[in-house]
């Protein structure tokens, strides 16, 4: 692994629920980890979904390894969100992980 490419900071995030003082849910993401990383798109494209215009971007987001990172957590790169879809340990070598990703914004 070349760790020169990993040079944006990203914070890896998972949700939490709790229960307040009066029975309330309150949804929050907690940071996990914060890591730095290679950010990589891998395509992009645009569709209408409901009379709207939305963009949908892909791409490969990379780490050093770091044990439980799951789908069911998010990357924060600034003010954008990667919602994770699959991770990979290539080589099972546990170097580094390979997070694939979808960034959603609404138009």
């Amino acid at each position: 692994m070349r760790i020169g490419r990993l040079r944006h900071r990203v914070i890896i995030q998972e949700y939490s629920e709790s229960q307040g003082d009066y029975g309330e849910v309150t949804q929050t993401w907690m940071t996990f980890a914060t890591v730095w990383a290679a950010i990589e798109p891998a395509r992009g494209r645009e569709f209408w979904d409901s009379q709207q215009v939305n963009a949908e971007v892909t791409g490969k987001i990379t780490i050093r390894y770091l044990s439980g990172v799951t789908p069911k957590m998010r990357v924060k790169h600034g003010v954008r969100y990667f919602e994770i879809l699959a991770g990979i340990n290539p080589e099972e070598k546990n170097e580094e992980l390979q997070l694939m990703v979808k960034e959603s914004v609404s138009g």
